[in-house]
């Protein structure tokens, strides 16, 4: 048997009965995989990676259990793109899937579910999937359309049915998650199942018995929240700043519905309300009935509404996230109570990161670090443990699942197994560079399309099509990514090395698109 076939989980039982004297060794069973994705979740809020904000026990206890990756990044931060490339393990301009406004996936290409059920896995795909056309490569799946709702949401069943279910759609989530591992998933064979979350995405509606939490805290604003962006007009453009109400809309985003008042959003956001089943209602009113009044009688201004904005923000935030790492522990603790635990690989991770305020901001779609950046913690049975620093990608998920599986990689899938890492092992020719691409422009936010090559310590980044911008960032003396030193004479051996690892990453992922737009580079030296 091929030895990636070999179950690292098996191996105790194994070993036990190897001590009775003359026992056979017994056959391992394929490896199990649950992967759990939220959405917008970021490093800064996952306590095993920064305790100032968050605390995430059940979140933790994956790494803590297994390792923790230091340096985990997407290839396009934003939420169907991110999707596509862990499924197919392919860059967007691959896969097909740009952007969450003009395209839909094509599913009769290779994903690595596909292959998982020819090897003889039962796949299964419940909650968000957000890539337009249907799953395939699923014997089941149950999904929300488009973003879904939190409250009583709509799923579409594989029957053809679409079905409204009451309850908060991360508890629910959850429940049919353990529902199919417990009743429908057949015991003989391995599984994967792909738990895919709404939370924590935008407008944050938590869960009413959540409703009161965090109300006592009050959170220090980033260091950069004031940012002026100077010597970066891209950042300059954006729309997604928490102290612009056309931005962050207070009724939408905040939850200051009044009559009278405007909001670009409002009527999304009474839509969603008219969701609410009459309990919900009455203790969601109760709730916010006060904060609404206080905010309009004190009406804030300037500065003041920035900072109340980013703290209701931040609340709001950390009560679903509160759901969240609960749910994830009712999936872990089933795990344990069913034997499965033993066996089955887990993985915990989001579509992106996410600005908490850093920068003046919400949302990600920027390469820069906190949207690039994204959790990843894996517990692998008989792996190895801590922290793991190499550079990881989105595009690596679908060949790690493949080679724990003893199914051999296509050619066309362009990430790398995470496997050797999890056992442990320091490839000596791994990657020190990774690749970004973000196409999705003019659109929501209006972050304008752009990408860039980043190593472990600088960052090149090219703004294009209605703009020719670059920017230059070391990571060592500058994390936050304030200074662009692109003009800086210090850093031309740098930004050269860049310029020159960015070209040998697109010629290696066959993105000729990007590689047009190379030109102005050279003219700029």
């Amino acid at each position: 048997m091929n030895d990636n076939r070999l179950l690292l989980g098996g191996v105790a039982a194994a070993a036990a009965l190897a001590g009775c004297a003359g026992a056979p060794e017994q056959p391992r069973r394929p490896m199990n995989i649950l992967y759990i994705m939220t959405d917008d979740h970021t490093q800064q809020m996952m306590s095993c990676y920064d305790t100032r904000y968050a605390s995430t026990p059940n979140l933790d206890r994956i790494a803590r259990e297994g390792v923790r990756f230091t340096n985990s990044f997407v290839a396009n931060s934003l939420s169907g793109p991110s999707r596509a490339c862990m499924l197919t393990g392919k860059h967007s301009h691959k896969n097909g899937f740009y952007d969450n406004t003009t395209c839909v996936f094509d599913a009769s290409q290779l994903t690595f579910p596909k292959l998982l059920q020819q090897a003889g896995y039962e796949t299964a795909v419940i909650g968000k999937w957000h890539l337009e056309s249907l799953p395939t490569g699923f014997d089941h799946w149950e999904i929300v359309p488009g973003q879904g709702d939190y409250y009583n949401p709509l799923f579409i069943r594989q029957t053809g049915d679409t079905v409204c279910v009451r309850g908060y759609l991360t508890n629910l989530i959850t429940d049919k998650s353990i529902e199919w591992l417990r009743e429908e998933h057949d015991p003989g064979k391995p599984f994967c199942l792909l738990v895919h979350h709404k939370a924590q995405h935008r407008n944050w509606m938590a869960d009413t018995c959540n409703l009161k939490l965090y109300e006592d805290r009050t959170f220090p604003l980033p260091e950069t929240f004031f940012d002026d962006y100077e010597g970066r007009p891209a950042a300059a453009a954006q729309e997604m700043s928490i102290a612009s109400d056309h931005d962050m809309d207070p009724v939408y985003d905040l939850k200051m519905l009044r009559e009278g008042e405007p909001g670009r959003l409002k009527g999304a956001y009474e839509q969603i309300l008219s969701r609410l089943d009459p309990e919900q209602r009455a203790a969601w009113n109760r709730f916010y009935d006060p904060i609404i009044e206080a905010f309009y009688r004190e009406n804030p201004q300037g500065r003041a509404r920035a900072e109340w904005k980013f703290n209701r923000y931040m609340r709001d935030y950390l009560k679903t996230l509160r759901s969240l790492d609960d749910n994830v522990g009712r999936l872990l603790d089933y795990l344990e109570a069913s034997g499965l635990a033993e066996n089955t690989l887990v993985v915990y991770t989001s579509d992106q990161g996410f600005y908490m305020g850093e920068h003046g901001w919400f949302d990600k779609r920027f390469m820069y670090e906190e949207s690039m950046r994204t959790p990843l913690v894996v517990r692998l049975p008989g792996g190895t443990q801590g922290d793991i620093d190499r550079l990881v990608q989105n595009i690596d998920y679908a060949p790690t699942f493949l080679e724990l599986a003893g199914v051999q990689i296509p050619e066309e899938m362009q990430g790398r197994s995470l496997l050797p890492l999890l056992r442990g092992e320091k490839p000596a020719d791994w990657r020190t560079a990774l690749y970004y691409h973000f196409y999705e422009y003019p659109a929501e936010h209006m972050v304008k399309r752009h990408y860039g090559v980043r190593n472990e310590r600088w960052k090149l980044i090219h703004f294009y099509d209605d703009i020719d911008h670059w920017e230059l960032y070391d990571l060592q003396t500058d994390p936050h990514e304030l200074h662009n030193r692109f003009d800086d004479p210090a850093c031309a051996d740098a930004r050269q090395e860049l310029f020159d690892e960015l070209v040998e990453l697109q010629k290696q992922y066959q993105d000729t698109l990007a590689l047009r737009h190379n030109a102005p580079f050279r003219a700029k030296q």
